[in-house]
């Protein structure tokens, strides 16, 4: 059991982490359901993303337009995230005020409205969204890296849908995924701050444990993408006057131990990645890709990133190309560097530096009350809270010789998509 940590389960299955931060009169609910754009397929994709939308448009007890007041008018602030493998929605509020989050989260559990003429809304401005990053050459790359890396695993998608699904989904199409999704049995229940544990819970179980189990949906097995046996490259074409390079590898689950050695090779190589959502970023200009890219003359920015999900992802390197330098002059850089990589391990001297970097990101996206609430239910979500608490143990640990085989395993040119963004000199949309 984690230290400091109530773990427990309701009889209706929600799932319930309670940790006490007695450092500011704050506490942060989040409550975490196992669904995203993994548990969709084609003709409703993007319904998580939309479900999300309509949970704020009120239940009766709850009317939309007066949420957002009463939460302000505490002092309050809430939010959702939809993304691969879960769906969070959260409030973050003065202690006393933090039963009406609770409230909140109990009833459009269960309350949702779904008002006909508010779905075709908000249809509407999802639409608009994907269209306005259509317009964003990175969105456009990023999303044809990930379609070709993910031909059988719903990964494939991204997490907004697809634009025929987006204009074609119905709104009992919505319903029946909330109805099968958003239940008491598919979630977890997080909550972090400035409460006592024994009234917290008596309170949890008053306000969800009456909601009965929902007719959760078998989840249909999910194919495991077959492995990929050479490089793959899209070119894509667009608007603008500026190039990109996007480059992803396959790589593991966020359980297994190599996930750990690439977030150590990510920090030496590109700079430390954020892990959490809300995580800001540090400078990477000691990395090797910014001295040689950057550096170079070559790039005007690159950085990487790599996501703890709950099966096999990416580890993905984005660069902008200077507009006077081809994104194949780029690529010939970057694979300059790789190389040099793979040929002369990093030092001793430069994995403790990483690992440093690595440590320093990770507990800046841990300090506060809203992070650790994110954390106590994220890390639910593809492994548990374990996972995080020995996250910088693990990865204090590391050596050089580790370093440099999970280089080799995973930055081979036959386990990547070499995304291309050519432009055309035109002018974008307005």
């Amino acid at each position: 059991m984690s230290t400091g940590v109530l773990r427990t389960r309701l009889r209706n299955g929600l799932e319930v982490r309670l940790k006490e931060i007695h450092t500011a009169p704050l506490i942060s609910a989040w409550v975490w359901y196992r669904v995203g754009s993994r548990n969709e397929r084609p003709g409703i994709t993007g319904a998580s993303h939309l479900v999300e939308h309509m949970q704020f448009k009120g239940t009766p007890k709850f009317p939309a337009g007066l949420l957002d007041k009463a939460i302000s008018r505490d002092g309050g602030y809430w939010n959702a995230m939809t993304w691969l493998d879960w769906t969070a929605y959260f409030e973050t509020m003065p202690a006393g005020s933090i039963d009406l989050g609770l409230r909140l989260e109990a009833d459009r559990m269960v309350h949702s409205l779904f008002k006909a003429e508010e779905f075709e809304s908000e249809r509407t401005v999802v639409i608009s969204e994907r269209q306005g990053s259509e317009n964003e050459p990175t969105f456009r790359l990023a999303e044809e890296v990930q379609a070709t890396a993910f031909r059988v695993h719903p990964y494939h998608h991204e997490v907004i849908g697809h634009m025929a699904d987006l204009e074609t989904v119905t709104r009992d199409d919505l319903v029946q995924h909330y109805r099968s999704h958003y239940v008491p049995n598919n979630a977890v229940l997080a909550i972090a701050g400035d409460f006592r544990t024994g009234p917290m819970l008596a309170r949890i179980r008053d306000l969800f444990g009456a909601i009965p189990p929902g007719r959760k949906a078998r989840e249909t097995a999910i194919p495991a993408e077959p492995e990929q046996r050479g490089e793959k490259r899209v070119v894509v074409e667009g608007p603008g006057e500026t190039p990109f390079l996007d480059i992803g590898y396959h790589v593991p689950a966020a359980t297994s131990d190599d996930f750990f050695l690439l977030s150590v090779l990510d920090s030496a190589l590109a700079g430390a990645s954020s892990l959490n959502l809300f995580g800001g970023g540090i400078s990477n200009k000691t990395s090797r890709l910014y001295r040689a890219m950057v550096g170079g003359e070559v790039a005007a920015s690159v950085g990487g990133g790599l996501a703890a999900t709950i099966d096999p992802y990416m580890y993905s390197i984005q660069a902008t190309v200077r507009s006077d330098r081809t994104p194949e002059q780029a690529l010939q850089a970057y694979d300059d560097e790789i190389a040099r990589l793979l040929d002369h391990p990093v030092s001793a001297d430069e994995v403790a530096k990483a690992i440093k970097q690595a440590r320093a990101l990770f507990a800046y996206g841990s300090e506060s009350i809203t992070n650790q609430a994110f954390w106590l239910g994220y890390s639910e979500m593809f492994a548990d809270y374990a996972w995080f608490e020995t996250y910088l143990d693990r990865i204090a640990v590391i050596t050089p010789e580790q370093v440099h085989a999970v280089a080799v395993k995973y930055l081979a040119p036959a386990n990547r998509v070499v995304g291309i963004y050519r432009p055309n000199g035109e002018r974008g949309l307005d």
